[in-house]
């Protein structure tokens, strides 16, 4: 007896020792994959880049894991119980492994030959999640428990549980709790209710098996399990299992949804913060912060939809977007499954025509529920034969539409539904704080998703008339006033640097003879503007146009330029105009206001260039801009020009070296570089008053509705019609909307930037001006307001019935006069003697 008790001794103890070289040996060939304590200290989460409105609206993620990282603070107790009571129960006792637990799951594989049951703990789960493959191997698995029993000595079992919570993957993307209660419930976990607890709590075990959506029949008998395991181990009462239990399921496929729909803005921030972050920026838990307001974007993209909706209508119905007939007598589940595969865009539904009267037609939405079109919501739909020309008016419903098509249709709010279709025109919105460049809304086309090209910063067309208010500001600072006289009438130009002769003309052929230039650009005659840049010249025109961002080498070297031909995108149209809106000061559009880590650590705070209005000053660094336009301009072909404009340079040169440098922000956080002063200020109030008549009286009246007397802006409208634009703005917002085909199709007969772009500024405006006071370009105390002749410019004579007021720079005031003074058909105002070197022109009559 005492023999086999030695025997058995040694060998148990042989045992033991084998054991432990075994041990020692596993340990040996896996201790380098096991995490040094700071290892598991720092563990960090995979999280994708989030993005913003300024007033933190999520516009847009980015990255294929959706996440959203949770402390354990911020775990609802009945999840902490479901997961527990499904994953591991003993995970507050054990220490890190459950040696009853794998030993169960080791049995069952020696007698089944199956692996059934988990065998691994939570701690398990995690230290598997965060530093190992998911390789079925032994090496694996002992690297995994070891690994486990490391965390649990460095870490607490709040922190392990915490760590798992934010990293499980839970299916459809989602890894962590938070994230698919969002993608499950479009909910936040605190406001899920037991029953969904315990429905995402079965997730871990078999997130596609389990899945509420894709298996749901599955899902509820795992979920019903979980309570079920609640109920015993007396985590929750008979009456709450009872309730969660009888519960639907009412999971669906949220994904991940934004609060504002601002997908070109998401796009141009991914696409700038990959340059400097790469791959990782979809993985690092960054937060960019936009300077997008969600309202002015909310109101912009409805402006966008509404405007081309108007154009698309007014040119005719293009059909349905397919007809199935087959669908007529189907199952409604049948006639869903097909709208299903129809797209919805924006405010445009698909619908299912299924029944037609004599003029109405019974429609079925995606919904399911059905609805009757009246005559009102179709007798628009005459049929599209080209941009110009529409067929016949409709006299029945048959007209239009035949049982079977899916169209689209629109929200009305008199009729409910109308018949509508997705425009094939596109249209672009940007709108700027001019004081510092804030993009504060962004439409880069109608829908995202059909075409990613963004109109706004990609597009470059002609600008048109819009062009002229640069053309203008720059005759205005050479000396000319707004009473200054052009003649409008026909002129031939051979200029060297056009193919041919060139015969410009107005919209419409008419001409006005001798016209004021106020007159000349709220009437947008394309000669004044001709002739007036033929008057100043070409080169040192396109210098000038430096000052409100555009490179001379990107616009044509002629006198195209002063009718639009330049190429150029909204975004320099609107930078531009930023100039005029805020005083004369150049700025810089920016869109990103500072970038936040995941830690809510400051990574990124913009500093844009600002207009200092009320600042303090904090050093004055001058930068000789005139010098460097000079020294461009120093050949010999241009000094007669350069000689007669002498005067108006020098004036400008101490105008712009006033203000450059740096000031303090109003908050005393920041500080912030002064945007330089580049157009005169008595200038650039005159401009601004001259465009405001664009609005009272010219081809911008349509913007009167507005019922706002500090805006200003034009229109623009290329000669051949493919291109229609308004800029606007006032003391404060600058805003730039662009119409026209992506292939460079013409928009058709009757239409201009007036009545295709003008609305949709006028609707966004609406918004982006509510409850906003006037403000106004201040207007310098060194301008003089005189009585003036309205066909002559001329001083008014006294008593003189016909005349109005003009305001002028003092050095352009026009001398008293006592009687009537001849006119001569080469008066041209302050610059009758500029030269003409560029172009030989003939007047023909």
């Amino acid at each position: 007896m005492l023999k086999t008790i030695k025997i058995l001794f040694i060998l148990g103890l042989l045992g033991a020792l084998s054991a432990a070289a075994i041990t020692y040996g596993i340990y040996q060939s896996v201790k380098d994959k096991i995490p040094t304590v700071e290892e598991l200290r720092e563990i960090e989460l995979q999280v994708p880049l989030r993005i913003y409105t300024a007033d933190h609206k999520l516009i847009g993620e980015f990255g294929e894991k959706r996440r959203t990282p949770i402390s354990y603070d911020e775990i609802p107790p009945l999840l902490e119980a479901a997961i527990l009571s499904a994953e591991d129960t003993n995970f507050y006792h054990h220490p890190g492994v459950d040696v009853f637990g794998l030993g169960r799951a080791v049995l069952q594989l020696i007698t089944t030959g199956e692996k059934q049951g988990g065998g691994s703990t939570i701690t398990m789960q995690v230290a598997r999640n965060y530093f190992l493959s998911f390789e079925q191997t032994f090496t694996r698995k002992f690297t995994e428990i070891f690994i486990s029993l490391k965390m649990e000595q460095e870490l607490s079992k709040q922190e392990i549980l915490e760590l798992y919570m934010n990293k499980i993957y839970l299916g459809k993307r989602a890894y962590g709790f938070q994230a698919a209660a969002q993608v499950y419930y479009d909910k936040r976990l605190d406001e899920l209710n037991l029953a969904q607890l315990a429905m995402i709590a079965g997730l871990p075990k078999a997130p596609s098996r389990y899945n509420p959506i894709a298996n749901p029949s599955r899902a509820l008998i795992r979920r019903n399990w979980i309570l079920q395991r609640m109920l015993t181990l007396g985590k929750i009462d008979k009456d709450s299992y009872q309730e969660a239990v009888e519960s639907p399921i009412t999971a669906l496929n949220y994904g991940i949804r934004s609060d504002i729909e601002a997908n070109y803005v998401a796009e141009m921030v991914r696409s700038d913060l990959y340059k400097t972050f790469g791959d990782a920026l979809y993985e690092a838990g960054l937060s960019v912060y936009t300077t997008i307001d969600s309202r002015k974007q909310i109101a912009a993209n409805k402006a966008i939809e509404n405007g081309l909706a108007e154009y698309d209508e007014r040119h005719g119905y293009r059909g349905a977007v397919v007809t199935r007939t087959d669908l007529i007598d189907a199952t409604q589940e049948e006639q869903l499954d097909a709208l299903s595969d129809i797209p919805t865009v924006g405010q445009w539904t698909p619908a299912l025509v299924l029944k037609l009267e004599d003029q109405s037609a019974l429609i079925r939405l995606p919904s399911g529920e059905r609805h009757t079109l009246p005559w009102e919501a179709l007798s628009w739909a005459r049929p599209y034969i080209d941009h110009s020309r529409r067929g016949s008016a409709p006299k029945k419903a048959n007209d239009i539409v035949v049982e079977g098509d899916i169209l689209y249709v629109k929200p009305d709010p008199e009729l409910t539904w109308k018949l509508s279709q997705i425009p094939e025109v596109q249209s672009a919105l940007v709108s700027l704080n001019s004081h510092n460049g804030q993009i504060e809304a962004l439409v880069g086309g109608l829908n995202f998703f059909q075409n990613k090209f963004n109109r706004v910063t990609q597009s470059k067309r002609q600008p048109g008339s819009s062009f002229k208010p640069f053309i203008y500001t720059s005759a205005l600072t050479q000396g000319y006033s707004a009473a200054s006289i052009i003649n409008d009438a026909p002129v031939v130009f051979n200029d060297p640097n056009l193919a041919t002769a060139w015969r410009p003309t107005n919209d419409g052929g008419k001409f006005y003879g001798p016209t004021r230039l106020r007159q000349a650009l709220y009437r947008s005659q394309n000669i004044v503007s001709v002739r007036l840049l033929d008057e100043m010249g070409v080169r040192p025109t396109l210098t000038f146009l430096k000052r409100f961002g555009f490179d001379p080498n990107e616009l044509p070297n002629n006198l195209s330029l002063s009718l639009g031909s330049a190429n150029v995108s909204p975004m320099q149209i609107a930078k531009g105009y930023a100039v005029l809106s805020n005083g004369g000061h150049q700025i810089e559009p920016y869109l990103i206001d500072r970038v936040e880590g995941r830690e809510g650590e400051e990574l990124y705070q913009a500093k844009p260039t600002t207009v200092c209005t009320d600042c303090t000053l904090v050093e004055v660094s001058i930068d000789d801009l005139l010098a460097s336009e000079q020294s461009q301009e120093s050949n010999a072909q241009e000094a007669n020009a350069q000689e007669s404009n002498a005067q108006a340079d020098k004036s400008q040169h101490q105008v712009d070296n006033r203000q450059m440098g740096v000031f303090e922000s109003a908050d005393g956080d920041k500080i912030l570089p002064i945007a330089p002063l580049v157009i005169d200020p008595e200038v650039n109030y005159i401009i601004y008053d001259m465009m405001r008549d664009v609005i009272k009286y010219g081809t911008g009246r349509r913007a009167r509705v507005l019922k706002r007397d500090d805006i200003a802006g034009k229109t623009g409208t290329t000669n051949d019609g493919r291109d229609a634009w308004f800029s606007g703005f006032n003391g404060d917002t600058v805003t730039t909307v662009w119409s026209g085909f992506d292939n460079s199709s013409e928009l058709g007969r009757g239409e201009w930037g007036g009545s295709v772009s003008l609305p949709t500024w006028i609707d966004y405006m609406r918004v982006a001006l509510d409850g906003t006071q006037p403000s106004y370009i201040k207007k310098p105390s060194s301008l003089i307001t005189v009585r003036i002749d309205p066909t002559t410019g001329e001083r008014a004579l006294p008593g003189q019935k016909n005349a109005i007021f003009e305001i002028f720079r003092k050095q352009n005031v026009p001398a008293f006069r006592t009687s009537p003074s001849p006119t001569s058909d080469d008066k041209n105002g302050a610059n009758t003697s500029n030269t003409h070197q560029d172009t030989v022109l003939e007047d023909l009559f």
